[in-house]
């Protein structure tokens, strides 16, 4: 979680020319007050954040808070308290009509829990941008999460709303962070179906990943007609990420970016709020995964076979003492099969999904095999 992947991510989308292109609007926030963090989390909590920024040798573990997960920091809470009130501005932006599309790649804190820190995340800003569009008039929030690790944290603060679908597409939690997300964990007694899980298992590389999204996540957004799409695109799933086991590349990620977009336009009337989230190859892949998704957002997209500009690359081996990458793409072919052609029981993929289409598929009113 180094801030070194946000500030090479601003630097190449200002060199590729994302960053003042017309009709973009570069914005910053002050930290958020306790009204809005209160909005999603409990107030002993936000106090005991607060106590930690200011003496971070102080653990609490009580709270998560000074774990090797969640060391403290100086400026802790106000670091993290900004990125909420980013994430509020950009989400309330989209709704109002100001902005078609909004993005905070500073974003996507997906698994800190009302009354804890977890997993790198402090302050759950998803939780606080979507709490946030309920109170402004919205009346159904789908949120799509495509990080390799279970969106829990947002799961969590949504679990027995029917307002908000949660859809978390990630790493079978029997071998990966959080260690939650399976396909019978659907949400409340008051939001049975508000909460989707695709726990996908170890190795799941471009082809079985776009499937398993699209067999899942566009009949589900038809279903619930969101009024605004909420996405965090954590960038872990690649094959070079360190901590997590998929073999996605860059190309099959910014593809389901694509999508997402795509949704956007086609179930929540262009409105579209997209964040960051996880990634640790920090040199390699999220640099290049968020400024697909600026670009995307911004009408822009980047051709696949762009050459990397040549500033930002020699800025990264001064700044890193590494080589970055040269194009904009991992050179890989984009191809799945649609779940129309047919489930195949001896396919691992298959069964993973097949069972969240069970669990989920009914409640909406579609059917498990055939919708």
């Amino acid at each position: 979680m180094h801030p070194i992947r946000l500030e090479l991510t601003a630097r190449l989308a200002e060199a590729l020319g994302l960053l003042d292109a017309a009709g973009v609007h570069v914005v910053g926030a002050e930290p958020a007050d306790d009204e809005l963090l209160l909005s999603v989390h409990d107030a002993d909590y936000v106090e005991a954040v607060r106590r930690a920024s200011t003496r971070p040798v102080v653990s609490d573990l009580k709270f998560g808070l000074g774990s090797t997960d969640v060391p403290t920091f100086p400026g802790m809470h106000e670091a993290s308290a900004r990125i909420c009130a980013a994430s509020r501005e950009v989400a309330l932006a989209v709704w109002s009509g100001q902005a078609e599309h909004g993005v905070n790649f500073t974003g996507g804190l997906h698994h800190a829990m009302p009354g804890a820190a977890s997993g790198f995340c402090v302050y759950n800003d998803i939780g606080v941008a979507i709490q946030a569009l309920l109170d402004a008039g919205a009346q159904r929030v789908a949120y799509v999460d495509v990080d390799v690790h279970h969106g829990d944290g947002v799961e969590k603060i949504f679990w027995d709303n029917p307002r908000v679908l949660t859809i978390s597409l990630h790493e079978n939690g029997r071998v990966l962070f959080p260690g939650t997300g399976f396909p019978e964990e659907i949400g409340g007694p008051a939001a049975q179906g508000a909460a989707v899980n695709v726990a996908l298992p170890p190795g799941t590389s471009d082809a079985g990943w776009l499937r398993a999204f699209h067999a899942v996540v566009p009949s589900l957004l038809q279903a619930f007609e969101p009024e605004v799409l909420v996405t965090q695109q954590g960038c872990d799933s690649h094959v070079l990420d360190p901590l997590a086991h998929l073999a996605l590349s860059l190309d099959a990620q910014r593809a389901s970016y694509e999508a997402l977009h795509d949704f956007a336009h086609r179930f929540a009337g262009g409105r579209w709020v997209a964040f960051g989230g996880g990634g640790y190859e920090v040199v390699d892949v999220v640099p290049r995964a968020w400024a697909h998704l600026i670009g995307i957002a911004a009408h822009r997209p980047i051709p696949p076979g762009t050459d990397v500009p040549g500033s930002w690359r020699e800025y990264v081996t001064s700044r890193c003492g590494r080589p970055a990458p040269q194009r904009m793409t991992d050179g890989a072919e984009i191809d799945y099969r649609s779940w129309s052609t047919g489930y195949d029981p001896a396919d691992a993929i298959d069964r993973v999904v097949l069972a969240t289409r069970k669990a989920i598929f009914p409640l909406h009113g579609l059917d498990p095999y055939f919708d």
